[in-house]
């Protein structure tokens, strides 16, 4: 028999967000952990807002709607605005009633500048760490960065004294970061990250992961030129050799074999597994660490770090991020690589117990 096709304007339901959401939801895990982390950062929340005045969006909805945005690919605010007018899932995740009004877009980005602060990621990234410990390694890492296209086009990228033209006719024109700056994001560098690549303006973010679960235990984010990469990578290993007395050994591509970065290095008390370069040139790493068996384990190792920055720019949107100046870029990248260890801590744990 054939079922009516009726129509209902209005609808009641019985059944809360929470129950409709199943029991094996992968995002039931990330929501316990994440409750837990916004739980002990309410002190630090309490410190940013005023005691008088409107009531903002909660700080806790506003970080978990951001983290929905970053799992689903959500290009926009306002997109994200629109699914959780009507997305269930989404409104038990941050925390709404079904009956609930949305915020305006606008609204929400505003609220949210408020909370671009790098002390505010870095607190939320360090908890997501302290979670995951059972899961960290910490002796052996892996050091590497990537390019972030800036949000800003070409032709913004002007002389820094003003000279002639507006920049949209730059063909044939020689630009340097010495006499150019974009006029929408002034510490955006043009780079590019290889030979015979096209230079864009952008960004170099900067990630240390640890090789036993390949989990982001350390982030940076500078401008982008030649020695970044190997600058950012003794800034995160000196901040993990302060905490710890431990032999720590490092593995990284062929970019970092320089005899500077290498030499600091071993002041620092660390085993250097840089992947040599012998290209017309002499290798700072002799046999005294290649003939090690912890060399070529290191070496194995360090795909792991491509596996973040390949989930950060596909699935996290960092390709082209939408915010401009250094310190949000470098929020929202510290954020992201919260997101990706939130992302892998309940994999890892049933691995653990399966």
């Amino acid at each position: 028999m054939r079922g009516p096709d009726s129509q209902q304007d209005d609808m009641f339901s019985y059944l809360s967000p929470e129950k409709r959401v199943p029991a094996d939801h992968p995002l039931r895990q990330i929501r316990a952990l994440v409750d837990q982390i916004l739980k002990e950062m309410s002190p630090q929340f309490s410190k940013l807002y005023s005691d008088i005045g409107r009531p903002s969006i909660a700080p806790e909805r506003l970080l978990r709607a951001l983290l929905l945005q970053i799992f689903y690919s959500i290009r926009s605010e306002r997109l994200l605005m629109e699914q959780l007018d009507y997305n269930l899932l989404f409104r038990w995740f941050v925390g709404m009633s079904m009956d609930e009004g949305v915020w305006v877009a606008t609204v929400f980005t505003k609220n949210r500048d408020r909370l671009l602060k790098h002390s505010v990621a870095q607190s939320f990234f360090q908890r997501v760490l302290k979670l995951a410990q059972n899961f960290l390694s910490d002796e052996h890492f892996t050091v590497d960065g990537t390019l972030i296209e800036a949000w800003a086009s070409q032709k913004s990228f002007q002389r820094k004294d003003g000279g002639s033209g507006d920049g949209e006719n730059f063909h044939g024109q020689k630009r340097r970061n010495e006499t150019h700056a974009s006029k929408t994001d002034p510490d955006a560098k043009l780079y590019r990250k290889s030979q015979g690549s096209e230079a864009r303006l952008s960004y170099l973010g900067h990630t240390l992961v640890e090789n036993r679960s390949g989990l982001i235990v350390g982030t940076y984010l500078t401008q982008a030129d030649g020695t970044a990469e190997r600058d950012a990578a003794l800034l995160m290993l000196y901040d993990k050799r302060k905490r710890s007395r431990k032999p720590i050994s490092v593995g990284a591509d062929k970019a970092y074999d320089t005899r500077d970065f290498v030499k600091a290095l071993r002041e620092m008390n660390i085993t250097p597994h840089v992947t040599q370069n012998t290209s017309h040139r002499q290798s700072a790493i002799d046999g005294r660490t290649t003939r090690h068996a912890s060399y070529l384990i290191s070496q194995a190792k360090r795909y792991w770090v491509e596996k973040p920055f390949g989930w950060m720019k596909s699935v996290g949107l960092l390709r082209k991020v939408k915010l401009r100046g250094r310190d949000k870029l470098w929020w929202l990248f510290t954020f992201t690589a919260a997101a990706f260890n939130l992302w892998r801590i309940p994999k890892l744990r049933a691995a653990e117990a399966g």
